[in-house]
């Protein structure tokens, strides 16, 4: 960067044009996005002790799901 010149040929136009340094936009996700790849990366290589038994859903032990359009699909 710092051998770069302070003005440089404008690539649509070809006029003289100031750089201009900012952030670059490396990505457009939200922060909730990136909390949940962060956490997901963190789990991979240090995974949260649980102690106890599953959290309970609130729902039966059904194997088959309650919505009827799964009904329709194909059986193996």
């Amino acid at each position: 960067m710092g051998a770069a010149p302070a003005e440089d040929a404008c690539p649509t136009c070809g006029q003289p044009a100031r750089r201009k340094i900012s952030a670059p936009h490396v990505s457009r996700t939200g922060t909730s996005a990136f909390r949940l790849i962060d956490s997901t990366e963190r789990s991979a290589s240090e995974p949260g002790v649980v102690s106890g038994s599953l959290p309970s859903t609130g729902r039966g032990n059904s194997v088959y799901p309650t919505n009827p359009l799964h009904r329709k699909l194909p059986r193996p």
